[in-house]
């Protein structure tokens, strides 16, 4: 015993106990918060790369759908164009 109180020193004790258990699991507690932080972190940087690319790709297949269509309007143009010059001369 310590010193003489007025509290039961099994209380005391108990107390102390507690006390020296939550000091003990503290550096747990905050490795285990510090790899959850990590592990939410590294699935959002995977959630924000698949998404780029899948945005990519849509920008991608929208301008390769224009440049064909472009394509294949140039010789209905040129048709258009000469057909109105042989009709107008």
């Amino acid at each position: 015993m310590a010193f003489p109180t007025a509290v039961n020193s099994q209380i005391t004790d108990a107390v102390t106990q507690s006390n020296v258990k939550v000091l003990g699991d503290a550096p747990a507690v905050a490795l285990g918060n510090l790899y959850q932080a990590t592990a939410q972190a590294l699935a959002n940087a995977a959630h924000n790369a698949t998404t780029s690319q899948s945005q990519t790709n849509v920008t991608a297949q929208a301008a390769t759908t224009q440049g064909v269509a472009t394509l294949y309007s140039l010789d209905t143009a040129s048709t258009g164009v000469s057909t109105k010059a042989i009709l107008s001369a």
